[in-house]
Parts: structure tokens; sequence; C-alpha cells
């Protein structure tokens, strides 16, 4: 396994290397400290995990976010001293797969990192599905609707997963942040509906008056069952 940090703080980079391996002590850990290091590093590397900074000293931690999600959907948690809602929902929005404020927990952060690294290959290939015009396939990252290829990030596809597993019934926004991150956590409704409008601007003819992913007023979501 091959983590990548952008980060400029080295002191951060220490105390990330270190949790990470004590839960993979056999994983590679590169670092870059600046924005365009970090893009460059993929012209020849493809890491399974990147943990990126947002106040990097030379571009916005967006701006390496953005350039990242045009050509991979490696997954992506954000580590940052900016907590504010607008933010997260932004990082969200550009397609990270999770949102880390500085100071954090130990445990927290490993818990995060094993979350969105979670294989859920073995399930998905035991118990692939099929809803009407929507099928995953080769991966949970890859998703076929109408006959057109679409691309998601790890964590919508395991969203969409979930609520295709569970087609015709509404699943909690608590059910569904236990299937991605393993838990519940404060603010984890707020992210559920990122990645839900999300996947809704790439599936819905109009987002804004959805007819495929559903919303159950106070409850969750669901998809519904073909006739």
């Amino acid at each position: 396994m091959v983590v990548f940090i952008i980060e400029d703080d080295h002191e951060i980079v220490e105390t990330t290397s270190l949790i990470l391996h004590i839960r993979w002590p056999e994983c590679i850990i590169l670092h870059e400290a600046s924005g365009k290091q970090g893009l460059s590093f993929f012209e020849n590397n493809a890491p399974d995990l990147v943990f990126l900074d947002l106040g990097l000293n030379d571009i916005s931690g967006f701006d390496v976010l953005r350039q990242i999600r045009t050509f991979s959907n490696v997954p992506v948690i954000i580590i940052t001293v900016r907590g504010d809602k607008a933010d997260v929902v932004k990082g969200l929005e550009l397609g990270a797969d999770d949102y880390i404020v500085k100071p954090f927990e130990h445990m927290e952060l490993l818990a995060r990192a094993q979350a969105v690294t979670r294989r859920t290959s073995n399930e998905y290939e035991q118990n692939p599905v099929t809803i009407g015009e929507l099928k995953f396939g080769p991966s949970l990252s890859m998703l076929n609707y109408h006959g057109k290829k679409i691309t998601l990030t790890n964590t919508e596809g395991l969203v969409l997963y979930h609520l295709m597993r569970n087609a015709g019934n509404v699943v909690s926004c608590l059910k569904l942040a236990e299937f991605i991150w393993g838990d519940d956590y404060p603010g984890a409704d707020n992210s559920i509906r990122v990645y839900i409008r999300r996947l809704r601007n790439k599936l819905e003819v109009d987002p804004a008056h959805p007819r495929l992913i559903m919303t159950k007023v106070g409850v969750g979501y669901y998809i519904k069952k073909p006739e």
C-alpha cells in the first residue's frame, strides 16, 4: 500500500506516518510539501491513499484536489485547520472522501483511513447489484447507467451501492455512515448530504427534482425499485 502525503507541516507528516505504520507496517509513505510537486508526483505514480493539506505554501489544496479529480479517483482525505462548514462542504463537493480538522485524535485518523480504503470488492463480487439501468462494473468506482459509463469516487460508490442493495427501502443517515465509515460521527449527516448531491448531479436529468435517488425527509434516502 502506497500513501502519499501533500503537507508542508513536517510535524503533521511525521505524526501521520507513525499512525499509519501502526495499522499498515508494510505501507510505503511518500511526501511532498507543495501542491505543484504533489501534482507532479502523479505523473508516474498511483498511490492507494492521499492525505492533502489545504493550506499549502504555493497553491490552494482545493486547486490540488480539483486537478487530481480530473484524472484519478484515488481516495483523498483532507487534513486541515480549516473547520468551517463551508470549507468542509467545498472539499467534499470537489471529490474528497473525508475531511479531518487539526488537531485530530490518532485513532480518529486511523479509523478514517481504514474506512476510505476499506475493500468492498469481495462483497461486490459475491453480491453484485443491478437496479434497472444502474449496474456497477467492473468496480464500485465505475457505474453503467443507460449504457453510459459514469466514474464515481470511492465514497460515492459506497453510498450508491448501499442504496442499491436496499432498493425500495429508506436507508437512514446513521446506517449510511456506519456502512461508509464504520461508525457515525458528528457532521456525518452533512457529509452524506453532499455525496447525495454529487450523485444526483451525475445521474439525475434534473438534480433539483430527483426521480432516482429520493429523500425521506428527516429519515434518509432511498432508490425506487423499477416497476
